[in-house]
């Protein structure tokens, strides 16, 4: 028996992700990483499906392939902030580094691998202490549906995720927003691991504990998680509110976060409705110029990706988005939260 033991380790909260979450940890179990170095926690919040058997199945799997542990929790409290916080008490001591992972993602077999080399890097040439790197968020693998293409073109837009904050940066660099972290398990036990008051935006309200306390936290695109998508218009609506109510609660609590092109939306329509109140001949302007920037965007996204329903598709998508956003920044100043009724 080795003495080796692991030293990162790979969390993933699941709910209902027996379609997906075979896939996810076949793709940890092929890791060019030596599996005596790396464990695998999956936390179940109350999976109504199969998802726990199919987890099952995966530890069976990674025995007979001589890949990582995989250990299978319940997670009583549901959340995902609760998943990685109990994740920290039950993790091996010998365990400094832990990678968030979703049930319906898949990584490529030197992932893990690449993120240590990464670590290292990074770590050699800044003065702060390292709390996190992030990667690129890829789509997933295989074809995709007619909305799931509009969504992928909506978020590789400008107007859709942010100058491609998450999708298309190219080089590595400090950042507020790093996703699917790899963080230091000592810089989490530090700050206190993730705050289980957020629903969703938990990592972002993480990653600004870890900068106020000094922590460096970084990304890097040699590497990236693919993930399953909205492929729904209806899911794609309750994500677009969902995200813009939790950004809310982020910005009550971290004010510095603001960030004046989520509320652009707001602005044009109030603005619009001040030159309608007023009676004036411009009042359509800014709508018509909206609408038109939209659809360069969905030409745009036809062109790059040879979709032509993109042309209609992703300004549809981007639409709901800025109005399911901002609905949510509102309903955010009013209401407590609750967990959301989609994946």
């Amino acid at each position: 028996m080795s003495d080796v033991q692991p030293s990162i380790a790979s969390v993933i909260p699941v709910l209902n992700e027996a379609e997906y979450i075979g896939a996810c940890l076949d793709s940890l179990i092929e890791q060019t990483l030596p599996p005596v170095q790396h464990i695998v926690l999956v936390l179940d919040g109350g999976s109504s499906d199969s998802t726990c058997s199919e987890v099952q199945k995966a530890i069976e799997r990674s025995k007979n392939r001589g890949g990582p542990l995989i250990e299978l929790h319940s997670n009583p409290k549901k959340h995902v902030a609760e998943a990685r916080n109990l994740a920290l008490t039950l993790l091996p001591d010998s365990v400094r580094y832990t990678v968030e992972m979703i049930g319906h993602s898949t990584v490529e077999p030197d992932h893990l691998e690449l993120r240590m080399n990464e670590w290292s890097r990074i770590e050699s040439s800044i003065n702060l202490p390292l709390a996190a790197v992030g990667i690129r968020v890829n789509p997933r693998q295989g074809e995709h549906g007619v909305v799931e293409n509009w969504i992928e073109g909506a978020l590789s837009s400008p107007l859709g995720s942010g100058n491609g904050q998450f999708d298309s940066f190219t080089t590595s660099g400090p950042t507020k927003t790093p996703a699917f972290a790899m963080h230091s398990r000592a810089a989490l036990e530090d700050v206190e691991g993730w705050d289980s008051a957020f629903i969703t935006s938990q990592d972002s309200d993480l990653s600004m504990r870890f900068l106020n306390s000094g922590y460096a936290v970084y990304r890097t695109p040699a590497t990236g998680v693919s993930m399953v998508k909205r492929s729904g218009l209806l899911k794609w609506w309750k994500m677009g509110h969902r995200y813009g109510f939790w950004r809310m609660k982020i910005l009550q609590k971290h004010p510095n976060r603001i960030s004046l092109r989520e509320f652009l939306p707001w602005f044009g329509f109030l603005v619009t409705l001040a030159l309608y109140l007023l009676q004036t001949d411009i009042t359509l302007i800014l709508p018509v110029c909206y609408l038109s920037v939209l659809m360069i965007e969905g030409v745009r996204s036809s062109l790059r990706f040879k979709r032509f329903s993109s042309i209609f598709g992703v300004p549809v998508c981007l639409m709901m988005l800025h109005t399911s956003f901002s609905l949510g920044l509102l309903d955010g100043v009013f209401r407590k939260g609750r967990a959301p009724s989609d994946r």
